[in-house]
């Protein structure tokens, strides 16, 4: 055998002897873990019911827990039940100097539980929450990490449904703000204190998406509240959601918009079609009550005045008053007709009468001859023509209206009172409509930028 040989069966036997002390090594170390876990939580020497004392050791002092948190996702904002639904990675850290031990000259960096029935623990809850849970795929998602220096981590991941009061007033200009509130249960603020972690207590996870609002920021603050049973320590996060608007203009205030001009069409019909002017009438404001419902259907019955009740009720109020309009046209054009016939038959009557008496005068100018009158009685129609001329060349002439000269312009036979309605609604209502909506925009906008 050769020195190559040799060489390469040492090398070989070098190899398995170091990864046999690392394998052993490991193994001791592991033993010194559980030695460490025995030692501080083993029976007899560390109570979980017993709070830690507080600074530096203090008895009387409380146990000061900082809090911090990882907003992971917000999955949903319900306007009719009034909560929100939020998924979140919950930190809280304490000092328990009861949980010191030696870290092996800085190889033992930290021991980990997935038990937190085994140490003492704040007894924290969400003031605010409806529904809430633990996850548990594939193993329960808490750890707890025991520093050498006897602070405590603990984490968990839980999903909570939390209420949020609304204030609808400018709904869907709206701003909304949900909170988010911890408290003690138990120990009063002479035993627990909860603080938020210096640095960054609230984190959000990058690109969170929420189908109709933006998270536009979220304050920390503290809520301590005072019972009959003492004092206790409280801190909530106030998350200011802005209302998305392109969703709702698109679905709500564009659709109405256009049946409000669907409605006007019936301006430019004919007097004579009632059944078309009928049916687009109706159609649009069932159309327009059918929207109203739908909107209301998905938000809570509140006693105020909503941004888009004001809209809706004038959008349902001009659908209306077109139909009226037809209406108001269809009983002048019957009275205008009325008139006429009238008229025609005044006129069939005077003329009948005219035809008796020249036929009466030509009788009698065969008969006899008869000297007619230098000067005409009062009661001749040929005087009282001229004396009629006379006065009018005598008025003084009036100042021009233009309501009247633009009116003027139809002849009487073709633009009759029924469609001299139809001529003014074709201008009126597109004119206040308009104008509402100037006054709509201008003071919902301007009291948005106000409440900010």
């Amino acid at each position: 055998m050769g020195t190559g040989h040799y060489f390469w069966a040492i090398f070989y036997f070098a190899s398995l002897c170091s990864a046999s002390l690392a394998n052993n090594a490991k193994i001791n170390f592991r033993e010194k873990e559980k030695k460490v876990l025995d030692q501080i939580l083993g029976a007899g020497k560390y109570d979980a019911r017993i709070r830690p004392s507080g600074i530096n050791g203090t008895e009387n002092a409380p146990t000061l827990v900082y809090v911090n948190m990882f907003l992971r996702s917000i999955s949903k904002i319900d306007d009719y039940k009034m909560e929100y639904s939020v998924q979140l990675t919950f930190r809280e850290q304490w000092t328990d100097e009861r949980l010191k031990f030696d870290d092996i000259q800085g190889r033992l960096k930290y021991l980990t539980l997935t038990e937190a029935n085994r140490v003492w623990m704040p007894d924290l809850f969400f003031s605010n929450e409806k529904e809430g849970h633990f996850h548990n795929i594939i193993m329960p998602n808490v750890y707890i990490r025991i520093f050498p220096n006897g602070s405590v981590l603990y984490s968990i991941r839980i999903s909570l449904t939390l209420a949020c009061p609304m204030n609808l007033k400018l709904y869907p200009l709206d701003r909304q703000i949900c909170s988010l509130r911890m408290a003690s249960y138990g120990w009063t603020t002479n035993d627990l204190v909860f603080l938020w972690k210096e640095g960054d207590p609230v984190q959000v996870v990058k690109n969170l998406h929420l189908p109709r609002f933006t998270l536009e920021k979220f304050l920390t603050d503290y809520c301590n509240s005072k019972t009959n049973t003492g004092e206790y320590s409280c801190l909530k996060v106030d998350l200011l959601f802005k209302r998305e608007f392109s969703y709702y203009l698109i679905q709500i205030y564009i659709p109405c918009c256009m049946l409000v001009i669907v409605s006007w069409v019936s301006f430019w019909l004919d007097q004579g079609a009632v059944p078309a002017r009928v049916s687009l009438g109706v159609t649009t404001l069932l159309t327009m009550a059918t929207q109203t419902s739908g909107i209301n259907a998905s938000l809570p019955p509140v006693s105020y005045t909503k941004a888009i009740d004001v809209w809706t009720g004038v959008c349902l109020t001009f659908v209306f008053g077109a139909l009226l309009e037809f209406a108001l046209v269809n009983y002048a054009s019957r009275s205008d007709i009325h008139k006429e016939n009238m008229k025609k038959k005044r006129r069939d009557l005077e003329q009948a009468s005219l035809d008796a008496a020249s036929d009466l005068l030509d009788t009698d100018s065969n008969a006899t001859f008869a000297m007619k009158p230098l000067v005409r009685h009062p009661g001749d129609p040929m005087a009282l023509e001229k004396l009629r001329q006379c006065e009018v060349h005598m008025q003084p002439p009036k100042r021009p209206n233009c309501c009247k000269t633009w009116l003027s312009k139809f002849p009487t036979r073709q633009c009759s009172r029924s469609k001299r309605i139809d001529v003014i609604s074709r201008i009126t209502f597109p004119l206040v409509f308009a104008l509402f909506n100037l006054v709509y925009w201008s003071t919902y906008l301007f009291r948005e930028e106000e409440d900010e």
